[in-house]
């Protein structure tokens, strides 16, 4: 697998260890239980992956070679290159600026980008009508194509489904910046339509079967369907793809329940007809992520910390899970660790962030520790050392790995 040039400050000296000696143990991760760090009074079951995906170095290593490459010229990037503050506060310092945020809405105006200007587009990828904005003014939009791999994948998928006429369904959040340009890809070759979850799922099921008025669909989906979208016609023949930080489980979970919606609606004998088989689609290092906070889960632990950023989906996705068996933290990096008792942690379902007590009073504490896909592992090395020092432990880390 490709080495990635990063800066060094993203690399850590306890994870890339934990990771290296895994990997040398397990190379085509096949065991996805945890691994322990017993440091006595505190014990850290870290998920057998976790951090820095493929499409994440890649992007990084791009923005730090575009700075390199281009003195004295501005630089600019689309929006946020991955959902972690830290990442993106260090490419700010460096002197690239954001022309949008992570909802689409305009920071720097169109007209006042020059064909000098280097634009990088980040790890989600962008729409089709952005693309055509920067090529009008001159821009090259490849040499600073950081766009993930995985989620080109899905747009070729959506490609070969609409030459073949399947409508062309979206499993994921409708403002993420992924599925805005997934949608824009598919919309080029296929209706298309965009669901969050089952409910919406089931949603769909009503009108396929002609259970609810059609006015009721078009009034929830309204800005989430395509153009022209029409509910009696385009749903005669589908495909599910995902926006691929969306919960694995789910997406197969929506696929099995529209497929068995078209059996229905069509015959078993006629299924071929009517869905396309899409598994193909769902990204590996998601399903690794999730995969091992699913490995954490099996063992028994007094808490979770989940770090990365508030925004991040694919890190959200991981709070869900581990939230169903642990008391779970989600923090950005140490500095929401306040103290043996406090920590400051983000409600994903609130979406608020409060102070909530921390470690409990035992001889032994178990943390169950993961991050999302765009955390560096440094940040997660800050946060054990940071509990270590609370705990005043000073046990070696090399006698520990």
């Amino acid at each position: 697998m490709k080495q990635f040039d990063i800066p060094e400050f993203y690399r850590s000296p306890i994870i890339s260890r934990v990771k290296a000696k895994r990997k040398a143990e397990d190379p085509r991760k096949k065991d996805f239980t945890p691994t322990l760090l017993n440091f006595g009074k505190i014990e850290f079951l870290v998920a057998r992956h976790f951090g820095f995906c493929y499409g994440v170095e890649n992007a990084i290593e791009i923005s730090y070679n575009s700075l390199l490459e281009n003195p004295g010229k501005r630089i600019f990037l689309l929006s946020q290159m991955i959902h972690n503050p830290d990442v993106n506060a260090d490419l700010v310092s460096n002197g690239i600026q954001f022309i949008q945020d992570t909802d689409g809405s305009q920071l720097i105006p169109w007209e006042e980008l020059t064909s000098e200007d280097i634009v990088i587009i980040p790890a989600f990828g962008t729409t089709l009508e952005v693309e055509q904005i920067l090529r009008s003014k001159g821009i090259n939009t490849e040499s600073y194509n950081t766009t993930c791999p995985f989620v080109e994948k899905v747009w070729n998928r959506s490609e070969k489904l609409g030459n073949d006429n399947h409508t062309i369904i979206i499993h994921g959040k409708y403002n993420h910046e992924e599925t805005r340009a997934t949608f824009s890809h598919a919309n080029k070759n296929a209706p298309s339509i965009i669901i969050k979850d089952m409910n919406e799922a089931q949603l769909l099921a009503q009108i396929i079967l002609g259970e609810i008025d059609k006015s009721i669909f078009e009034a929830h989906f309204k800005e989430k369907m395509s153009a022209g979208f029409d509910a009696d016609i385009h749903f005669s023949k589908i495909g599910i793809v995902n926006q691929t930080t969306m919960l694995a489980n789910e997406t197969q979970e929506i696929t099995d329940f529209l497929r068995n919606v078209m059996i229905k609606k069509y015959g078993e004998e006629r299924l071929k007809e009517h869905i396309a088989d899409t598994r193909d689609t769902l990204c590996y290092a998601t399903n690794d992520n999730q995969t091992s906070t699913l490995g954490l889960m099996e063992n028994q632990a007094d808490l979770a910390i989940v770090v990365g950023g508030y925004n991040s989906s694919n890190t959200t996705h991981l709070v869900e899970l581990l939230e169903q068996k642990f008391t779970t933290f989600f923090i950005r990096s140490a500095n929401e660790i306040h103290g043996k008792d406090k920590i400051q942690t983000f409600d994903i379902h609130s979406k608020s962030i409060s102070e909530l007590p921390f470690l409990p009073e035992k001889e032994t504490i178990r943390i169950a520790l993961t991050s999302g896909a765009s955390c560096p592992d440094a940040i997660v090395d800050g946060v054990i050392k940071k509990i270590l020092d609370l705990l005043e432990i000073e046990k070696p880390i090399e006698e520990v790995i």
